[in-house]
């Protein structure tokens, strides 16, 4: 069964970090792009950024969104079919949950997406809450 598992969110002071990790199962993760995105309460779902899925003789780069000013970083990690999200400079405004989504359909490149329509599989989301 093809399932992603975001993990890692929690509470954390402004100006700390924190890595959110999701997991795929059922399937190679890093072979499909992700995206990561966020929503708070009241707001709508905010890209944060994605990253390619990898080709035969390449690696997938990530891609960015404006929105948390290259603050955070997207990496894979494939010694656990993980891909992660590292945040840091936390704000009280990045206060929310944040997703992790992957497309099974992929596109020649197997490159990813800022919009969150592209993505059919979806993770449950964690919870980040910035307070001191």
């Amino acid at each position: 069964q093809v399932q992603l598992v975001e993990s890692g969110g929690g509470l954390v002071q402004p100006g700390g970090s924190r890595t959110l990790t999701c997991s795929g199962s059922g399937f190679h993760l890093p072979y499909y792009p992700v995206g990561w995105f966020r929503q708070a309460p009241g707001k709508e779902r905010e890209v944060i950024g994605c990253i390619d899925g990898d080709g035969r003789e390449y690696r997938g780069v990530p891609l960015y969104s404006d929105s948390t000013e290259r603050r955070f970083t997207i990496s894979k990690d494939y010694t656990d079919n993980t891909v992660h999200l590292q945040t840091n400079f936390l704000r009280l405004e990045d206060t929310s949950v944040y997703y992790c989504a992957t497309s099974l359909v992929l596109n020649a490149d197997h490159s990813c997406y800022l919009k969150s329509q592209k993505y059919d599989r979806w993770g449950q989301g964690t919870q980040v809450t910035v307070a001191s």
